[in-house]
């Protein structure tokens, strides 16, 4: 038996002359959060939507909990569960009736009644059980959408950018639900384009353009940057990362308040003693640890630089 819940080869999905997902190749072991990063159109969605088996893959081979897609899509539907990015409740019913209608999909008898109940109480939900889902606040709707993507135990949960509509608090909260889901054996997939989100995950691929830049933990990853990343103080910062950006040896600078945070290739010898002689006496520079953020603008866009 398999340590890993998805496995692919070469998985491909073109439409017309447009490769929306490009030759990937993944490896997610189970009982671990993975996620995808990246821009809209990237193609995360498009892989959530073969992995399910809602799509068809044009070239490639996909195993998801054992078996092939998408030959075996039908049978898998019980064994995973997947939340969408717009949230598929009925806005018309209540919270209750919501997940009776999810559970009476799954074919859930007495034991589902039950297993709602359950739900209703693990996801704050019970006092606004009677209540319309459409007047519900963002944050509720997001951890209905959770309950009944889980109604009937799943194995495997996509969650495709769940977290796109909440604010800061809920999401955090969302998060310690899914490390919970994730402690007791369930693999998740998600997809983002928050960096803190992605730093959660145990292992992720940066995608672009259908392509995987990168793939390994957050940790890997940042060991793996392709730059030297510093942080500089001074004066008239914007004609300074105007002056940086023109050299070639920086890869990217941006403005963080009172300070440039600069990225500079690791192919340079000595980068602090060059920055600073670029830069003169006037400025500070200190060498700081690299944030997934950084990651990305060094694997990706003009940078491109293949990581892991």
């Amino acid at each position: 038996m398999s340590d890993y819940a998805i496995q692919t080869e070469g998985m491909t999905k073109v439409f017309g002359n447009i490769a929306a997902v490009d030759n990937l190749s993944l490896r997610i072991p189970k009982g671990t959060i993975y996620g995808f990063l990246g821009p809209n159109g990237c193609g995360k969605s498009t892989s959530i939507r073969m992995l399910t088996g809602l799509l068809s893959p044009s070239h490639g081979e996909v195993t998801v909990l054992g078996e092939s897609l998408p030959k075996h899509a039908e049978s898998l539907r019980r064994r995973v569960g997947y939340m969408t990015q717009k949230l598929s409740l009925y806005d018309n019913l209540t919270v209750e009736e919501n997940l009776h209608f999810v559970r009476r999909i799954y074919g859930l008898g007495k034991q589902g009644k039950v297993r709602v109940a359950s739900l209703l109480d693990l996801y704050g939900l019970t006092e606004c059980r009677h209540q319309m889902a459409g007047s519900m606040s963002g944050g509720q709707k997001q951890r209905l959408a959770l309950a009944a993507a889980t109604i009937h135990e799943p194995e495997l949960l996509f969650l495709d950018e769940p977290t796109s509509a909440v604010d800061p608090e809920n999401r955090r909260d969302f998060w310690e639900r899914l490390f919970d889901l994730c402690s007791v054996g369930t693999t998740i997939l998600v997809s983002t384009h928050y960096m803190d989100e992605a730093e959660r995950c145990h292992g992720l691929a940066i995608l672009e353009r259908g392509q995987m830049r990168a793939d390994g933990s957050p940790e890997e990853l940042m060991s793996k940057m392709g730059a030297i990343v510093f942080e500089v103080e001074g004066p008239d910062l914007r004609a300074v990362k105007k002056h940086l950006t023109a050299l070639p040896e920086v890869l990217s600078a941006a403005q963080l308040g009172v300070r440039l945070r600069v990225l500079v290739s690791h192919n340079v010898g000595h980068p602090n003693l060059w920055l600073s002689s670029c830069l003169g006496a006037k400025f500070r520079v200190d060498e700081v640890r690299p944030s997934l953020e950084d990651v990305f603008v060094t694997c990706t866009g003009r940078n491109a630089y293949a990581l892991g």
